[in-house]
């Protein structure tokens, strides 16, 4: 394999942290050209000290000049996809922020190792036919859309009547119903599993990570909303599974461990050697459970999202974010994460967006309408 020119976005998170393993355990094969944080200053430099010549970007839009970073707030992403010459980035950026970056890669035949599942929530429509278009291969780096894309690609699309997407459950799959409008932030952020950013932990534990990626299963797959399931598996051993129109089911089996999905990512089409995430079935408990519609209402709301299309994938991303941002500054309790989200989709977003900038608009409009219901949600 030709060594690959690779781009870290988000090099400060727990994705990032895995993609620089895989990286430096493959020195022969992946050079490190450009990284990317949002505001983890230190830690970015720290980072690049160990790869000397590599580009560096500070995303904050605040963060106007440093003399010790090549780029900085608004746009400095952009410039440092550019100025890198990648042939492959990984976009570790949380939420919407990591769109904008994305779609650059797509427009300019960049390949993509996407661990942004909202780039596809948000804009799938556009990017993966475009992707087509300009020959960016976009890779999924979650485990789960990992492990479909891995069991796919083993099987023709007409073989496969079923996705079934694997769930932790989160912090609270255990609690009774009746204790969760008292949990606190701190409780939310411990995940029985994965080592993640808060922001995804505490959407791991209303299962509206699970949501959004029924929605970009259903895009990266080309499959309708009523053709993915879920289950709750809470040692996260099975990453994913297929149901095929015989009737059988194939799993892709490996210890939790994001190295896994991004090494085949990093690699495709060919898979490398290694030995990241080896399992022992031995003693394993392979227990799978359905997700309570009371326990996880936002699990619910997503699959109703994706099948009315239009612009409700984006209003689920852009309500979630803004109510999770609220719980964890402490303006709302845990269960007005999921009434927020259910306010919002009772509106009409039922126009389908035509590029990425009108994505952007309804987004926008999407979070001032989220914003106006948090005020009126302190209020009670």
């Amino acid at each position: 394999m030709k060594k690959r020119r690779v781009l870290l976005l988000g090099a400060t998170g727990s994705i990032g942290t895995s993609s620089l393993e895989v990286i430096n355990t493959f020195p022969d094969d992946f050079a490190l050209v450009g990284i990317s944080a949002h505001s983890q200053r230190e830690k970015l430099l720290a980072i690049a000290a160990l790869y000397p010549g590599v580009n560096t970007a500070l995303s904050n839009p605040d963060k106007k000049a440093d003399d010790d970073i090549d780029f900085c707030g608004e746009g400095a992403v952009i410039n440092l996809i550019r100025a890198s010459k990648p042939d492959i980035v990984i976009n570790g950026i949380v939420g919407s922020a990591g769109l904008r970056a994305s779609s650059f890669c797509v427009e300019n035949g960049i390949h993509l190792a996407l661990a942004n599942k909202e780039t596809i929530v948000m804009a799938g429509e556009i990017l993966l036919p475009l992707a087509q278009r300009t020959g960016s291969y976009v890779l999924p780096v979650d485990s789960e859309h990992a492990a479909i894309f891995q069991l796919s690609r083993r099987r023709s699309p007409a073989e496969i009547d079923q996705i079934i997407l694997t769930a932790s459950g989160g912090a609270f799959r255990d609690r009774p119903l009746e204790e969760l409008s008292r949990v606190s932030v701190a409780e939310a952020l411990e995940h029985p599993t994965w080592s993640m950013g808060p922001k995804i932990t505490i959407d791991s534990a209303t299962m509206a990570n699970k949501g959004l990626e029924i929605i970009e299963a259903s895009h990266f797959f080309k499959v309708d909303a009523d053709s993915i399931r879920v289950l709750i598996h809470p040692t996260s051993t099975v990453h994913s599974l297929i149901r095929t129109i015989d009737g059988a089911l194939y799993a892709q089996m490996s210890a939790p461990d994001m190295k896994n999905p991004i090494i085949n990512a990093l690699s495709y089409p060919e898979i490398l050697e290694s030995d990241f995430a080896p399992l022992d079935l031995a003693g394993k408990n392979l227990e799978f459970h359905n997700p309570e519609r009371e326990r996880y209402p936002l699990l619910y709301s997503a699959w109703e999202a994706c099948r009315r299309a239009g612009s409700y994938p984006i209003a689920f991303n852009a309500a979630n974010e803004v109510a999770v941002c609220a719980f964890i500054e402490g303006g709302i309790d845990y269960l007005s994460i999921a009434r927020l989200v259910d306010d919002v989709l009772q509106r009409d977003w039922s126009e389908p967006c035509a590029d990425i900038k009108q994505v952007l608009d309804v987004d926008q409009r999407i979070r001032r309408v989220s914003r106006s219901i948090v005020q009126e949600l302190r209020c009670f």
